[in-house]
């Protein structure tokens, strides 16, 4: 009975850690700290082609929310699949990191608070006209009002994890 009650209470643990993606695939191998500068490098190349393809464009977030264009929907479309597509070749191929470690991927739940994210992830995104993802790029551009969005972002965050234990998971 005792062993019944630790395999649930790991269970359980498990369950929670499961929406902690991070838990779950951390490296375990150290590094020195200019390994990390190749993820700078890739990161102001993407930002450079959010600016290309004017995925950073307050009017083309806008034209998406209004349904006016496909644009946006365009490249979050070809996203979703190249994200898609990839997952399963690294499934299929049992493909590994650059460091050898292997890639796994877990099962999540679905639950309510999903939608509740999701409704308000959209309405800030559609009354700010900035997603997180393009928030550094916008700033760059000079639209410095940006750094209001990227404080509340930081902010939001802050509230989920100080609230995390009282949320619908």
């Amino acid at each position: 009975m005792a062993n019944s009650s630790v395999e649930q209470t790991a269970q359980s643990e498990h369950d929670i850690r499961a929406t902690d993606s991070i838990c779950i695939n951390e490296s375990q191998k150290q590094h020195k700290w200019y390994y990390n500068l190749k993820y700078l490098v890739v990161g102001l190349l993407f930002g450079v082609l959010f600016v290309k393809a004017e995925v950073i464009s307050w009017f083309r977030i806008q034209e998406m929310f209004r349904l006016q264009s496909f644009h946006m929907y365009g490249i979050i479309g070809s996203a979703v699949l190249v994200g898609m597509i990839s997952v399963w070749l690294i499934k299929r191929y049992r493909i590994k990191t650059i460091s050898g470690e292997a890639i796994t991927f877990t099962d999540k739940k679905f639950n309510k608070g999903q939608i509740y994210g999701g409704l308000l992830f959209g309405l800030g995104w559609g009354l700010t006209g900035a997603c997180p993802g393009p928030l550094f790029a916008q700033i760059g551009m000079g639209a410095t009002v940006v750094i209001v969005t990227l404080i509340s972002a930081v902010a939001g965050t802050w509230v989920y994890g100080r609230f995390r234990d009282q949320l619908p998971h």
